[in-house]
């Protein structure tokens, strides 16, 4: 449906005036001890609950009625948090009505309605954005960063493009506001980004818009992406006694690479109660820094997992930003590749060779110091190390995503693929169980595609196509059961269920629709 004039309207100032308005604080910050005591007493099950409630009034009066409350013998934290606080879901008051015995892809197309979202005025933690968006569902209730991206695909695959450009509009925004895309729309996800799929997006547009037309819009944000990343590299090359500052990692052969990182060294607000019991024992010092690899390895959305532990089954030992993921550093050489396809474009030769050169520089680090000649598959490098973790896992096939790979390392990697991640449901994310939702059993949507989409690139397509079918089939024996898609599966249990993790399994779910949807339709 065309936005009316009033729409467009409060669209436009959003878009302006919010660039102005200075964001709220985090919960954790603005509401203090109150904050901390609620989270520690988990009066919610879940510590996102209270983050995303908004408050009644101000921060500051309600945190100042709870020190003279507090002191009543009878106080009673529940009832004060119900009385101040309240949940923003006008979501729950839709009825959404499914067609009966529709189809797992049907209901897909069903489902966009009920996760669709328009909010342009900040509400607590929430973030006004200009445009409608879509997000994952359930606990999830805000437009994240690269889940997006798997999103889209779905919607593409049903012809949304409208929405499609609505999120890249909000996406841009939020570049404009913050300098970069954090985690999500809410104030607590400033401080991180997630892995930076923004420029797949951008092809993805461009591939139904026109590439010249779509690459001229987005190019100063494509920038704007990339300057964040590199956040250090300057401080990096003066200084020869430090190995990484902010996001950048400078490699003993001098090139600059990236890490995940957090601006904060505080536990996270959504997650207080579980960060504080990881990080109880250490002194204040060794604290911080578990809180930061704690928060590194939630920008990496892989959180959490075996990879980013020294000990697989210890999460006390993450140590997230000594490590130089192969799948951050794919996704920023193909974040540099387009750009310097862009400069092509506009016949700007200089600036083409600048970006093609860094893009060249940074393949050759990735093999360099991700490929294991001996093991013949990538891995995450330990630049404190100097050693490659021992991590397996199927972040590996990046490389072939991004077409790094020679013809002889795709072939390695599809070997260890079908040996050591097939399993009856897909692609199992690491080849151990720690309990912990990015390891064994799970397999995710999108590493699913990734691992599809690699496979082709370099002509795998009977074992692309083996992952392809016993996902699908995994997707469509839940909906068979239980009629809805959910965020993860397991690969190797009968009820394809996955569990795991910090929080309840959640349904919706975004990036399994999308995913989904756009690997079905290759039926037709």
């Amino acid at each position: 449906m065309p936005e009316s004039t009033t729409d467009k309207m409060k669209t436009a100032l959003v878009g302006s005036a919010g660039l102005l308005m200075r964001t709220e604080k985090s919960p954790d910050e603005s509401l203090g001890e109150l904050f901390h005591i609620v989270q520690l007493a988990k009066i919610f099950s879940d510590g996102k609950t209270f983050v995303d409630l908004v408050p009644k009034r101000r921060a500051r009066a309600i945190l100042k009625e709870y020190q003279l409350a507090r002191q009543d013998p009878n106080f009673d934290l529940s009832e004060f948090v119900e009385r101040h606080f309240y949940e923003f879901a006008p979501h729950k008051l839709q009825s959404l009505s499914l067609t009966d015995g529709r189809t797992a892809r049907a209901h897909v197309s069903e489902l966009w309605p009920q996760l669709k979202r328009r909010n342009r005025k900040n509400r607590g933690s929430l973030m006004a954005l200009p445009r409608e968006y879509m997000v994952p569902g359930g606990r999830f209730s805000e437009q994240f960063y690269w889940d997006t991206y798997f999103i889209m695909l779905g919607l593409a695959a049903d012809n949304e493009w409208d929405m499609i450009e609505n999120m890249m509009q909000n996406f841009t925004f939020m570049i404009n506001k913050f300098g970069f895309i954090p985690t999500a729309s809410r104030t607590y996800f400033t401080s991180r980004s997630q892995p930076p799929f923004f420029s797949h997006m951008v092809r993805l547009l461009a591939a139904h818009k026109g590439e010249k037309r779509v690459y001229f819009e987005y190019l100063p944000y494509l920038l704007a992406e990339y300057r964040f990343w590199m956040k250090g590299r300057r401080y990096l090359l003066r200084h020869d006694d430090s190995s990484a500052y902010y996001r950048a990692v400078k490699l003993n052969n001098g090139t600059i690479a990236n890490r995940y990182f957090d601006n904060k060294v505080t536990p996270r607000p959504e997650s207080l109660s579980e960060d504080m019991e990881t990080a109880n024992g250490f002194g204040d010092e060794d604290k911080n820094r578990v809180f930061l690899d704690l928060r590194a390895a939630a920008e990496s959305g892989w959180d959490f997992s075996s990879r980013w532990f020294h000990e697989p089954n210890d999460i006390r030992t993450v140590y997230t930003t000594d490590i130089m993921p192969i799948d951050l550093n794919c996704l920023l050489y193909d974040l540099e590749q387009l750009i310097a396809d862009i400069y092509k474009l506009m016949k700007q030769p200089i600036l083409e060779k600048k970006f093609a050169s860094l893009a060249k520089k940074r393949a050759d680090a990735i093999q360099e110091y991700c490929w294991n000649e001996k093991k013949q598959y990538y891995y995450d490098y330990d630049f404190r190390a100097g050693k490659q973790t021992d991590s397996l896992h199927v972040a590996g096939v990046f490389a072939l995503w991004s077409g790094i790979a020679s013809a002889e390392q795709a072939n390695a990697v599809a070997e260890r693929l079908e040996k050591e991640f097939l399993r009856d449901g897909g692609l199992v994310t690491t080849t151990i169980q720690t309990g912990q939702q990015w390891d064994a059993p799970n397999g995710w949507a999108p590493l699913q595609w990734v691992a599809i989409q690699g496979l082709r690139r370099y002509g795998y397509d009977e074992l692309a196509e083996t992952i392809r079918s016993r996902w699908l089939e995994s997707v469509e024996l839940v909906f068979e059961n239980k009629q809805k898609m959910i965020e993860k599966y397991s690969v190797t249990d009968t009820s394809r269920v996955g569990g795991g993790g910090e929080y309840p399994l959640q349904d919706g779910f975004g990036w399994t629709n999308g995913v989904y949807a756009a690997l079905f339709d290759e039926k037709d």
